[in-house]
């Protein structure tokens, strides 16, 4: 088996979808830092969009120079962060719901560690192979 194709695409999806994953708990994080910021809107990433596109890209955008080399996979894919604009928001125009922002952050958090053990598990058979074969 070629080296190059020693990751499969799971693997290389799991690695976007951590990349993905720490970008939105920075855009959660933002928002409950600046909570009560006057005029301050809440920054969005859509999550599941963000890994769509992912999951479309191409592996042929990267070169490899040398034949030693591995091809790295998948462009990484970028997560789009907007700012979500309320046009109903009162007051001091900050569209921050702390507990909403909350619930986000427990959520986004348990999905990571949920894709950090299943990276875990598949590195975990891919070095059984290899200590099985040596």
């Amino acid at each position: 088996m070629p080296v190059n194709g020693i990751f499969d695409s799971n693997i290389q999806l799991l690695d976007q979808a951590l990349s993905l994953r720490s970008r939105k708990h920075e855009a959660i994080s933002a928002n409950i830092a600046n909570a009560e910021t006057p005029g301050y809107a809440r920054l969005r990433m859509d999550f599941e969009d963000a890994m769509a596109a992912a999951a479309g890209k191409s592996d042929d955008t990267q070169a490899v120079t040398h034949p030693r080399h591995m091809q790295a996979g998948a462009g990484q894919a970028e997560g789009l962060v907007y700012r979500q604009q309320d046009p109903n928001v009162i007051g001091d125009g900050n569209n921050v719901v702390m507990e909403q922002e909350m619930m986000e952050l427990a959520e986004n958090q348990i999905r990571y560690e949920a894709a950090i053990q299943m990276l875990n598990k598949k590195f975990g058979m891919l070095k059984f192979v290899i200590q099985e074969r040596a």
